[in-house]
């Protein structure tokens, strides 16, 4: 019998700090990570947990498995890469794990946040996964974050941006990059960005100066601004 998704992906949870919770917050952490590893690595940028008055945020866990950019060694990443590059094909193991983090939006479904007040998003390796999780899996949820991310150059989410006519519109978009990452350079992020903005997705991206594989205290608090104008507080 298949692992339920709470089982499988251990997501830690910081509660909201008001009264009552109206909205939720999936964060994706990158390849080699945990989510707790990219809470703690959040607070640490930014002095203090990050927290809202009414929106709760999820911190999943990738499980370990074979990574190919690591020769082959266990790695706890949301899906194989045959190589960190947008021009090599998208390794199919993408789907079955967004199926799994689609499950834990489901959840939060059922415990009373509807669609148009969760987020789901994630830094490097885990702003891919929202993307296909945002854009293919869960297209009714209110936005999608991406920091220091790509997307294959033929990537499945343009082929279901391109054949879909169900939707007037897609969820909102915002994505950083740092100029100076060498790991996943920042001409992929923009091509990436410009690719979803063509079909039609409303997105925006930062880029910043003398940042490399990282966020900063300028990237989260644009985020925070952003999180906030789609999940305001409800009166």
């Amino acid at each position: 019998m298949a692992l339920s998704a709470v089982k499988l992906l251990n997501p830690r949870v910081v509660a909201q700090t008001g009264p009552a919770c109206t909205a939720s917050i999936i964060f994706l952490h990158g390849s080699g990570d945990t989510g707790q590893g990219v809470r703690e690595w959040l607070q640490m940028v930014i002095g203090h947990e990050l927290a809202f008055p009414h929106i709760r945020v999820v911190y999943p866990t990738a499980p370990a498995r074979p990574y190919t950019p690591m020769m082959g060694h266990q790695s706890t990443v949301w899906f194989n890469r045959k190589k960190i590059s947008p021009f090599v094909e998208e390794d199919e193991s993408v789907n079955p794990m967004c199926e799994k983090i689609s499950e834990l939006i489901d959840l939060e479904i059922k415990n009373g946040i509807p669609f148009n007040r969760i987020i789901i998003g994630g830094f490097s390796m885990g702003g891919c996964a929202a993307l296909h999780v945002g854009y293919r899996f869960r297209p009714s949820v209110a936005g999608v974050f991406g920091m220091s991310c790509f997307l294959n150059e033929k990537s499945s989410v343009y082929k279901t941006l391109d054949t879909s006519s169900n939707l007037t519109q897609w969820p909102p978009l915002f994505m950083s990059h740092g100029k100076d990452d060498t790991l996943v350079l920042p001409e992929w992020g923009r091509v990436t960005y410009n690719e979803l903005k063509s079909r039609g997705v409303d997105s925006e991206l930062h880029m910043f100066d003398n940042l490399y594989h990282e966020f900063n205290k300028k990237t989260l608090h644009l985020l925070r601004s952003w999180i906030l104008k789609h999940l305001p507080e409800e009166s």
